[in-house]
């Protein structure tokens, strides 16, 4: 069409006209076909005409500009870590490019300057920099249909969260879409089929699901879009219908190429994925059975827990202390009828680096969750609570 653009992050080619409106200043200076061009705006309005400076043997654009407090009435200071964040994520995604930040303002000069050689690959190895990798190297997947470019690299560490992020364009696509959509249909399918080929998954058994195949994932996704519809007013969710049978194709193609090439990096993914599933099953039964405690209500309170006498969650309150000591000497100095006590044996469980199923199979843990009465999980109701403040 004449833009000079295969993709874009912009849609309707106004973004700098913007800036330029809501600026009491913007200084645009370009260097182009041997010559320094150079004009001057004052809220949109030109105020000096487009000049010739000066001559120039390299190309590029400097724009200088200052937001206008009248409009920005909150704030006119720009955030620097917030700013060489999302340069940081841009030098990934653009491989092989330097972009340099700094901050020249009087007492907070600083600078920084971002290069990656390896693109997302980088990226995924940056993300994974203080964790246990699975297997050694990322993978990295690239391919183009119908115009549409889609990079993919994935890393499985020995967490047990995953951490996706999406992009189109550039953009941070960090609701998802249909890209991140067709990516994880693909990943699901393609180590659930190269599990029961392998004979990893018995004949009898279920599939891996797609959190199971997602357990301690690092993944980017980032797609070049010639035409990007995203949802909603804001460009946080990809719309477009066949980038999720793209990705899919593209990424599940080279996916199991990957898987068969490279046997012990797919058996340990495999593994990762099994384990997460046994440890879904047993975290299943162990919030059946803390259900089952639960309907028991008062007949079930752990045994150790000194309840007070109220009935009234408004006014009771819980202390939670460590040992039977503690928990003796604050029995004997508590109001009985508004103050519970319960003890806890020694240091509990650090539930944020645990699976689900230790966490619930904890005695302490359950204690806790049934002396509260609010419920986990999806059966969690604040309402329940049988005190209003915990200490």
């Amino acid at each position: 069409d004449g833009s000079g653009y295969k993709v874009s992050g912009g849609l309707h080619g106004v973004g700098a006209s913007v800036v330029n409106a809501l600026s009491t200043e913007l200084d645009v200076t370009v260097h182009r076909d041997g010559k320094i061009h150079r004009q001057t705006y004052k809220r949109g309005v030109p105020v000096t005409d487009l000049e010739i400076i000066g001559e120039t043997d390299h190309t590029g654009t400097t724009t200088h500009f200052v937001p206008d407090p009248e409009i920005f009435s909150e704030t006119t200071e720009y955030d620097y870590d917030l700013l060489a964040n999302r340069v940081r994520e841009l030098a990934f995604l653009t491989k092989g490019v330097n972009i340099t930040i700094e901050d020249k303002r009087e007492g907070q000069e600083r600078k920084n300057e971002y290069h990656y050689e390896g693109g997302i690959k980088s990226y995924v190895e940056y993300l994974n920099r203080s964790k246990e990798v699975v297997h050694e190297e990322p993978i990295y997947i690239e391919g183009e249909k119908d115009g549409i470019t889609v990079e993919v690299a994935l890393q499985y560490n020995d967490s047990y969260t995953s951490n996706i992020y999406s992009f189109t364009n550039n953009i941070n696509t960090y609701e998802g879409g249909t890209h991140e959509a067709g990516f994880k249909t693909g990943l699901t399918r393609v180590i659930n089929d190269y599990a029961r080929k392998k004979g990893l998954i018995k004949e009898n058994d279920p599939n891996l699901s797609g959190d199971d195949v997602r357990e301690g994932l690092t993944a980017i996704i980032s797609i070049k879009h010639p035409d990007p519809q995203f949802e909603g007013q804001t460009k946080t969710k990809l719309g477009n219908s066949e980038a999720r049978t793209i990705t899919d194709t593209l990424f599940s193609t080279a996916m199991e190429t990957f898987m068969l090439e490279n046997p012990d990096a797919a058996k340990k993914i495999v593994d990762k994925g099994l384990m997460a599933a046994r440890a879904r099953m047993a975290a299943k039964k162990a919030r059946e059975l803390t259900r089952r405690k639960s309907a028991l209500e008062i007949s079930n309170l752990p045994g150790k827990l000194a309840d007070c006498s109220s009935k009234d969650p408004s006014i009771s309150e819980l202390y939670i202390v460590e040992g039977d000591s503690a928990g003796g000497s604050a029995k004997q100095g508590r109001d009985r009828h508004f103050q519970a006590i319960l003890p806890l044996r020694g240091k509990i469980l650090n539930v944020e680096k645990a699976r689900l199923d230790k966490i619930l199979s904890n005695n302490e843990v359950r204690s806790m969750i049934t002396a509260l009465g609010t419920g986990i999980g999806e059966d969690f109701n604040l309402e329940k609570a049988r005190y209003h403040k915990v200490v």
